[in-house]
């Protein structure tokens, strides 16, 4: 990590806790085997998402940072490009529409997203 790079976040955060396991739960993508769960914050919000055999029902032009926590992501950019992630690895996408993917998942992934 750059030391040197201290921006603060800056949102109203209400509440200032979130307990995952009591949110409320709802499914989604072409498959409908994954699990939604978030919350906004003002500017942004976080999503919690656990995927079991998912494909993304669409392309994603959002700015965000996405955490895999768990199992392996993969994912497609629209110019053709593709990576896969595993626990411990992220990428960070701008508000931009330069970066536009949607993913994908055999083996099942848990996520931890910032948008």
């Amino acid at each position: 990590m750059n030391s040197s790079y201290r921006k603060p976040a800056r949102s109203r955060l209400s509440p200032l806790c979130c307990c995952w396991p009591q949110a409320a739960h709802r499914r989604h993508g072409r498959r409908r085997t994954g699990t939604f769960t978030g919350r906004g914050l003002g500017d942004f919000g976080v999503v919690m998402r656990a995927y079991a055999d998912h494909l993304a029902d669409q392309w994603c032009d959002r700015g965000h940072v996405l955490l895999v926590l768990e199992g392996e992501l993969d994912t497609e950019l629209r110019d053709g490009g593709t990576f896969k992630l595993t626990a411990g690895m992220s990428y960070q996408v701008s508000d931009f529409g330069d970066d536009a993917h949607r993913s994908s998942t055999r083996k099942g992934a848990k996520l931890f997203i910032v948008d």
